[in-house]
């Protein structure tokens, strides 16, 4: 009788034991990453979309505080039957639109509407029990949050650019005098389509990661197939090389996606300033007519664009110091260690001196994060009341020092039990550069010196020779 089965030969023991381990692992890692890289896209997505909904409702209370201001000469003497202080007042907020899309409405308590600038079909009509094209209750949910005093409503309404109903958030006040409900409301749906746009782009990136998975995982495998029994350490090697060229690709990655979060959060604040320039704008006209109120409008709007710019430098600064791309590393190091003193009370010196050599992009980044891992690593472990950070050029390269007086760790136990991740990502960047990093304990406290090699000193302009660097690193 043929045998069916193959014997199991040596080499082909081998081959099953190479390959059955790696289609196994790889299956797994491809799965693994699949899952947390749709878990970690899925909460990135939903804390954008968040903030872009919460940004769009300080938005709309914004614009409201802007309207309550400009009737409030009108409203507040008024008694509750002066029609015309009302017919004054619904004037004034049938001309503040904004926008193609941005108006504001009224309705009264029976449900009547008295303001609708962008469909005047809809005035003096009474609208109660009105509902969109999904039953969601409109009129009678806006009058009954103005009665409880405020709050937000989200439902279709037709959009007056298009024509076409869109997801809208309104919201509204009361003005219990007059038994009126103010409010006006902003179209969400470029929220939503960019959302979707984005999940639709973290499916497509993990497709092709599947596809690359798989690509990665024939290629090996047939490597192994070919190499068979004869797996040698020159093929280790290579396998180190690609682990650390991965882990470089990993680093840089990093980088890239911090810089494209920081735009687009700067993008985000494009909508505090469209309230600011209402705010000034709304200024500009009660100055041309002598409104005693201009000032508190004008106030306003300083007050939100002080907060705006105080936002974008804070997240800025958080995700990607612009100062070390503008003026370098020195700076940098300066604006991080000041804050960090402010922040923890930690005395904090760095002691550098600008000179006219200056780091390549990739040692200014390394050397930066290295100084940001070891404060952080300073702040939560090391109970010390000073650090101190310098920052010198030589004539092998340049070197950032980084010590404090805490309490230490034990260099035997820490390098049995091995490195945290923290550590292992300093030691890994500093490889990368082809530099060093070394840590030793003081009596009291911790240093790390990190030193890169001169290649990464850029030559100065006009000299074809290396530079010789005097002084600090910049």
């Amino acid at each position: 009788m043929p045998r069916l089965i193959p014997e199991l030969t040596y080499a082909r023991k081998l081959f099953l034991l190479a390959t059955l381990p790696l289609l196994m692992a790889v299956s797994a890692i491809a799965v693994l990453v699949a899952d947390q890289s749709r878990n970690m896209a899925d909460h990135e997505i939903s804390e954008l979309e968040a903030q872009l909904i919460s940004a769009k409702r300080q938005e709309l209370q914004n614009y409201l505080q802007l309207a309550r201001a400009a009737i409030t000469a009108e409203y507040n003497p008024a008694p509750p039957d002066d029609e015309e202080a009302k017919l004054k007042v619904t004037q004034i907020l049938s001309a503040m639109t904004y926008g193609i899309d941005g108006y504001f409405f009224v309705y009264d308590y029976d449900g009547t509407n008295l303001v609708a600038p962008r469909d005047t079909r809809l005035i003096t009509q009474n609208w109660t029990g009105l509902a969109d094209s999904i039953g969601t209750p409109v009129v009678d949910e806006l009058i009954t949050l103005a009665q409880q005093g405020g709050g937000y409503h989200s439902y279709l309404w037709p959009k007056p650019s298009t024509g076409k109903e869109a997801q809208m958030i309104s919201y509204v006040v009361g003005l219990q005098d007059w038994q009126w409900a103010i409010g006006t409301g902003v179209f969400i749906d470029d929220v939503l389509t960019s959302v979707a746009a984005a999940r639709a782009e973290v499916e497509a990136r993990i497709r092709r990661t599947f596809v690359y998975i798989g690509a990665i995982t024939m290629a090996a495998t047939l490597l192994v197939f070919m190499s068979g029994v004869t797996i040698t350490i020159r093929e280790r090697r290579l396998a180190d090389a690609k682990l650390k060229e991965l882990t470089q690709r990993i680093f840089d990655t990093q980088e890239e996606e911090r810089g494209r979060v920081a735009r687009e959060l700067h993008d985000g604040i494009s909508q505090i300033l469209v309230g600011v320039r209402y705010a000034l704008e709304l200024a500009r006209r009660q100055l041309a007519k002598d409104d005693p109120n201009a000032p508190v409008s004008l106030d306003r709007g300083v007050e939100m664009l002080g907060g705006a710019i105080t936002e974008v430098r804070r997240i800025s600064r958080d995700l990607r110091p612009g100062v070390l791309d503008d003026l370098g590393l020195g700076p940098a190091l300066k604006a991080l260690t000041e804050e960090f003193q402010t922040r923890t009370g930690i005395k904090t010196e760095l002691e550098t001196v600008v000179f006219r050599n200056r780091l390549d992009e990739e040692a200014r980044i390394a050397l930066f994060r290295i100084a940001q891992e070891a404060l952080t690593n300073i702040e939560r472990h090391a109970e010390a009341t000073e650090v101190t950070i310098k920052l010198a050029g030589h004539r092998t390269g340049a070197t950032l020092l980084i010590s404090d007086d805490g309490r230490g760790f034990d260099m035997a136990e820490r390098a049995k039990a091995g490195r945290g991740l923290g550590l292992r990502n300093m030691a890994e960047r500093m490889e990368q550069l082809g530099g060093t990093l070394t840590i030793y304990s003081l009596s009291p406290g911790t240093a790390i010196d990190a030193t890169v090699p001169l290649k990464h000193i850029l030559t100065p302009a006009g000299s074809s020779r290396p530079p010789a660097p005097v002084g600090s690193a910049r």
